[in-house]
């Protein structure tokens, strides 16, 4: 007669044949992510994945280089499943390290549009762009007329000599800049923007973008260049020292009668020797997902590279819209050998 009971010997073989087909396999997955990304918001980004897939993500946060060279040292054995970086030029730099695998993936091909994701080989892109955001100019309103600096290339002009401020050139938000204009305009008229910006500067390049705004709202610079989110951070910050910042300054979109403003990308990509391929996958088609993209949007006053997502950041709603730079990411980090080249010949430092 059955006994309502299983034997041992049976629970033991039907227990290990669901384990084997992947019934249980979520809740002991693991993701090991490597990210530049530093942003406290981007935790309700991770959570929300573990919430949806059961994949508990173990973090590694750090700079870019440090990330890189970790990678490099720790070769084969590298635990790293996805590498998030947060430039251009850091991306391509990881991709010709031979620091990412290529991936095929519908879902991305799909979202991700072709000038936000490295070049497919024909096995798949290496790296995909998550988030983007602009290189605006800053101008203090008491001292600048805007139609004097409403295009990179004004910036460079004998009448912003002494106006102009810049972090270093050898930082990756300029060297991808400049190489952005070098595959626009050549090396011949890049160079000459460049010693004309060396000529204008009010100061020997130095400090962060927000340090840029600040110079610009004190009166140490006239104009400056700097990455949108953090113009937006000040924007919605509560604090009034912020606000008073936001109130000197003015910012504009650049070449919107031309070529458009200049266009970055926070991204990443499947690790080269990721022991979790298939979980790292399923984490980069999550970043292409609305609810994700509206999480960088939000949490860190970046556009979605998915067109079709829409958000309400108040800041950015306030920023307006804007003619986008129509020029490859992949091409930009490429060109970043050329604009260092140019900086040095030039001495930008």
């Amino acid at each position: 007669m059955f006994s309502g009971c299983l034997k041992r010997s049976t629970f033991v073989g039907i227990f290990a044949s669901l384990i084997a087909h992947g019934v249980f396999a979520q809740s002991n997955q693991v993701l090991n992510l490597y990210s530049a990304r530093h942003y406290q918001t981007d935790e309700a980004l991770y959570a929300n994945f573990t919430k949806q897939t059961g994949i508990k993500i173990n973090r590694i946060e750090a700079d870019d280089n440090v990330i890189i060279e970790r990678l490099k040292s720790e070769g084969k054995n590298s635990p790293a499943d996805v590498i998030l970086l947060v430039d251009a030029a850091r991306l391509w730099r990881a991709e010709i390290e031979g620091l990412f695998q290529p991936v095929k993936s519908k879902t991305l091909e799909q979202r991700i549009p072709k000038n936000f994701r490295s070049t497919d080989g024909g096995d798949g892109s290496q790296w995909f762009g998550f988030s983007s955001r602009a290189r605006v100019i800053v101008y203090n309103k008491a001292s600048i007329k805007p139609s004097d600096v409403d295009t990179y290339e004004k910036l460079a002009e004998p009448i912003n000599k002494g106006k102009v401020c810049t972090r270093s050139g050898s930082h990756p938000y300029m060297l991808s800049l400049i190489g952005a204009m070098y595959e626009r305009q050549g090396e011949a008229k890049t160079e000459a923007w460049a010693k004309g910006m060396v000529t204008n500067m009010a100061r020997a390049p130095k400090g962060g973008d927000t340090d840029q705004i600040r110079a610009v709202a004190s009166g140490e610079c006239g104009v400056a260049l700097t990455n949108s989110y953090y113009f937006a951070r000040l924007m919605r910050s509560d604090k009034p020292a912020d606000q008073e910042v936001v109130s000197k300054v003015g910012y504009i979109w650049p070449n919107q009668a031309t070529s458009g403003t200049h266009m970055n990308v926070s991204g990443g990509g499947v690790a080269k020797h990721a022991p979790n391929k298939a979980a790292a996958i399923q984490f980069l088609e999550y970043l292409a997902s609305d609810q994700a993209q509206q999480y960088f949007a939000d949490g860190n006053n970046e556009w979605p590279t998915v067109k079709s997502v829409k958000t309400n950041n108040p800041a950015l709603n306030k920023l307006g819209d804007f003619k986008m730079e129509n020029v490859s990411i992949g091409a930009i980090g490429k060109n970043q050998i050329y604009a260092q080249k140019i900086l040095d010949k030039v001495s930008y430092k």
